[in-house]
């Protein structure tokens, strides 16, 4: 294939680099791949093999400027691979996923290029390296270090091995996650037993059947985690049972897309895996480069707080079986009746809330509207610039001074072909190394409406959306020379904070004011339902503390497993796992089980799901923090940017929050927020 053939041959000339999507084929993916992968071969050899000494310009620098054409694939197809798959994307994931896991162990395991790194440590004080490269270095130190660079030849044969086969299952344990998510969801003949759902609702679903080819019927799509939004909403308790059902068993029903054995052989060589690097379980070798530092201060943080969640929970199941009578509360009962519940003591309905969320209004008078306040940016959006897929819209980011940021990609709808949850992804990452811009996008899974109809987000889809682009902020605002500390290339401990932060401003009163209008009446929503919601902040944590804990205490219970520890079935090792940390109630499941995990078992965060309430103390801190000091204001937004989101990953992220905050973070607003202090 010409270089003229292959769009990923050269950099994109479109505005910010945007990748020619109308260009782009399926067939052009693994020709990019495969020259991206010879390409940074040679690069690297060439670092490796020069006769010149170590310096940082000939060995790091250079190691920065390497695999340009691998890197701008590979941003576009995982991308592709998670908002919008199909069979031929899938089968070239599975293709690539071990030839790129041994492309990376070829290079974080040369002797040769480990041995001019050790050079340059070794000589550091030396060196005269400005802040950021003396931190590059000592990223680049500790991460081949962990790698495994200074073991045997032999050993690294065998680590290569391992790291080949994960990729392998995690690629499998997401594609078969997906196919039994799609195949599980919820039939439903009878329109009556929709009683309950908005009108948007009842048409996504009368959508998502007819997409499907089911002209009579409507579906219940299923999310990621173990509860569904429409649970709280749906009076036909047989409908709930379904659908909790359904989320339940995926990955667990035998045949192709059962994820049982996948889990385990995971497990096994994850922790085979942290043996041969010298550490007793995978915990405690990945959390060695996060700022938790090792397993036990995790587990004496979430050990800390699960008896005061479980405990919270079992009042609040009290009240819910008042008001369920002779009924028993299930964890498909949950989220109803702690409806019913909310309304009785704070006359509060989320689900009467949709009218005041219109996306449109939510996003422009917002999200948007926040970024501006805070940090002075404007927002444009470009129909003139082709996305990936024609449900992504395109802005174009401004700073406050009129000068370019970005790009901001919102795809916003769910479909079959996008995996579950949401997230931001990177198309490209800013460094002035390779001179790049910025381009990110929010994936979000919320349901279409029919045509003409208005899209009308949950109160969770809100927070949501808000969480999301937190994370958008980091990519866009961070401005880094070396491509290794782009936008969120964070400790994955502390990558949640920012976006965790920008949830606040959902309910601050100028920005709920902005946005929280009726899309019929134009009426704003009654001050007094939001005094209502504000006194309601903390009622159900003990069931979400829970859920969420379980999770995490899950995920660490699977990675603190040892090489030697052989087990042979999930359900039992979950059930006794919960067990020990007092979180078995049926009636509050985890967020998570373990066969649709997707975070810990194919998405990056293996013995890392703490991560979110490790970073919530940073951010109920950070939240204080603010408060005390006028709250959204620009000069409030410029100090969050310059010392948090401004320096990407180019600086150690506890000493920078120390920076902004003047102290450590204190623990105690996130235990105030979740209702978790003593009596």
């Amino acid at each position: 294939m010409s270089t003229s053939d292959n769009p990923f041959f050269q950099p994109s000339t479109l505005p910010y680099q945007l990748p020619p999507f109308e260009l782009i084929t399926d067939d052009h993916y693994l020709p990019a791949i495969e020259r991206g992968i010879a390409e940074q071969k040679a690069e690297v050899e060439a670092i490796a093999s020069q006769d010149s000494p170590a310096d940082f310009e000939n060995t790091l620098v250079a190691l920065e400027r390497s695999g340009a054409i691998l890197s701008r694939v590979l941003h576009v197809f995982y991308n592709k691979s998670s908002a919008d798959s199909n069979d031929e994307t899938n089968a070239i994931e599975e293709r690539i996923a071990p030839v790129l896991a041994a492309h990376d162990d070829s290079i974080r395991l040369d002797s040769r290029l480990y041995e001019r790194i050790r050079t340059l440590w070794a000589s550091r004080d030396g060196l005269g390296l400005d802040a950021e490269q003396a931190y590059l270095l000592e990223r680049y130190h500790t991460e081949f270090t962990l790698a495994g660079a200074g073991l045997s030849a032999a050993d690294k044969a065998r680590l290569t091995e391992y790291n080949t086969r994960l990729s392998s299952l995690t690629t499998t344990f997401e594609k078969n996650l997906l196919a039994d998510t799609n195949e599980l969801a919820v039939v439903v003949d009878d329109p009556a037993e929709l009683d309950g759902l908005s009108a948007g609702e009842i048409s996504a679903a009368e959508r998502a059947a007819r997409d499907r080819g089911l002209e009579d019927s409507s579906v219940i799509t299923l999310v990621l985690p173990t509860g569904h939004p429409s649970l709280a909403s749906l009076r036909n308790r047989g409908l709930r049972e379904r659908i909790m059902t359904a989320s339940r068993a995926r990955g667990t029903r035998g045949g192709e897309h059962d994820n049982r054995a996948v889990l385990l052989e995971i497990v096994r060589l994850r922790a085979e895996r942290a043996r041969l690097l010298g550490f007793p379980d995978h915990a405690s070798f990945v959390t060695a480069d996060q700022t938790a530092k090792n397993p036990q201060n995790v587990a004496d943080m979430l050990e800390r707080l699960a008896p005061a969640a479980a405990r919270n929970a079992r009042a609040e199941q009290a009240e819910l079986q008042r008001v369920a009578g002779a009924d028993t509360v299930e964890s498909w009962d949950w989220a109803f009746l702690s409806e019913v519940v909310r309304r009785e003591r704070f006359d509060v309905d989320t689900a009467a809330m949709r009218p005041y969320f219109e996306a449109e209004r939510v996003y422009h008078d917002g999200i948007f509207t926040a970024a501006s306040k805070l940090y002075g940016l404007s927002f444009t959006e470009r129909s003139d610039l082709v996305a990936y897929h024609p449900d992504v819209r395109v802005f174009e980011v401004f700073d406050e001074d009129g000068s370019a940021l970005g790009l901001f990609l919102l795809d916003l709808y769910t479909r079959d072909s996008k995996r579950g949850g949401a997230w931001m992804n990177s198309l490209i990452a800013q460094n002035r190394l390779l001179d790049h811009p910025t381009i990110v996008v929010n994936n979000l899974n919320v349901p279409r409406p029919a045509a003409g109809e208005p899209t009308l987000l949950s109160y969770d889809e809100v927070v949501t959306a808000f969480h999301e682009f937190g994370h958008a902020l980091h990519g866009l605002l961070a401005e880094v020379t070396y491509p290794r500390f782009s936008g969120t290339s964070v400790h994955r401990d502390f990558v949640e904070f920012p976006s965790q932060v920008n949830e606040m401003w959902m309910l601050w009163p100028e920005i709920l004011e902005s946005y929280a209008v009726h899309h019929e009446t134009g009426e704003p929503m009654p001050a007094e339902l939001v005094q209502k919601l504000h006194a309601s902040a903390a009622f159900n944590e003990g069931f979400s503390t829970s859920e969420y804990l379980a999770a995490a205490l899950l995920d660490q219970a699977w990675h603190r497993v040892s090489a030697d520890d052989v087990i042979t079935d999930v359900a039992t090792f979950e059930a006794e796992a919960l067990a020990r940390v007092g979180l078995d109630d049926p009636a509050v499941p985890p967020r998570y089980a373990s066969t649709y995990f997707a975070h810990t078992f194919s998405g990056g965060y293996d013995a890392g799901y703490y991560s979110y309430i490790w970073s919530e103390v940073l951010d109920a801190d950070t939240v204080e923090w603010f408060r005390e000091n006028g709250g959204l204001t620009r000069e409030n937004g410029d100090r969050f940017r310059r010392y948090v989101l401004g320096i990407g990953g180019s600086a150690d992220p506890i000493a920078s929050y120390r920076e902004f905050r003047g102290r450590d973070a204190d623990i105690t607003p996130l235990l105030t927020r979740r209702g978790l202090l003593a009596d």
